[in-house]
């Protein structure tokens, strides 16, 4: 079932960086209104209420009913946000404006149900694609399309392919991307290390003369004689 929410938003017409710095200033962030056969408008909304659409889920794949300060209201989905690249502050937000009967693309998640018997047996899940493109209308978007794992054994995976759409959704991904597998557990093999000790025998030498006494100097130079 399509997700659906509610968001207001008001027009505007000023625009550019200092505009746009004195809206988000004021608690708003600045967005567009776009469409096919549509003139592009220039909107504002609220901070904090855009911000809870985006951390309520998939906001790629909610349909909006973008109220507007002009009686209308459009059906929207978010196209692009924008957000600063040291700050999580939204800057900017592309609203696209849609129409029944009018088929969109967009990405939608995918939703792994169950758990696989070959991670009962002691393998690994690799979740490998999050997210497949998709084209309907407007009122038959999913949340999400959903993929039954439970019977994959270790060395087993599945594809876009595996994945039912519900009737009137396009899958337009390709159909041979893994979206998960079962892979064997990683087996670390250790090895023991046995340090062989090396032992050298003292050999005889001579001990070191550091210094030598007068009479011993004596002796030695009768010896050499």
């Amino acid at each position: 079932m399509t997700t659906r929410v509610t968001l207001e938003a008001q027009l505007r017409t000023e625009t550019g960086k200092g505009a746009a710095r004195s809206l988000r200033r004021e608690g708003y962030v600045p967005g567009v209104i776009y469409g096919h056969g549509e003139q592009t408008r220039a909107c504002k909304v609220d901070t904090k209420e855009l911000e809870r659409v985006l951390m309520s889920g998939s906001y790629e794949s909610t349909l909006i009913d973008l109220k507007l300060d002009d009686g209308d209201t459009s059906r929207v989905l978010i196209r692009e946000v924008q957000i600063h690249p040291c700050r999580s502050e939204v800057l900017h937000v592309d609203f696209l404006a849609v129409h029944k009967g009018e088929k969109v693309r967009l990405e939608v998640p995918v939703r792994l149900e169950s758990v696989a018997q070959g991670v009962k047996e002691g393998g690994i899940l690799e979740h490998l694609r999050y997210e497949v493109e998709i084209r309907c209308d407007p009122d038959q978007i999913p949340e999400a399309l959903e993929l039954d794992i439970s019977d994959l054994g270790i060395g087993d995976s599945v594809t876009v392919a595996d994945l039912a759409a519900p009737p009137g959704v396009e899958i337009l991904s390709d159909l041979s991307v893994a979206i998960a597998a079962i892979v064997p557990p990683t087996v670390h093999k250790v090895e023991e290390v046995v340090e062989e000790v090396e032992v050298v025998e003292e050999e005889e030498a001579e001990p070191e003369v550091i210094g030598r006494g007068k009479a011993a100097e004596e002796e030695a130079e009768e010896e050499e004689q």
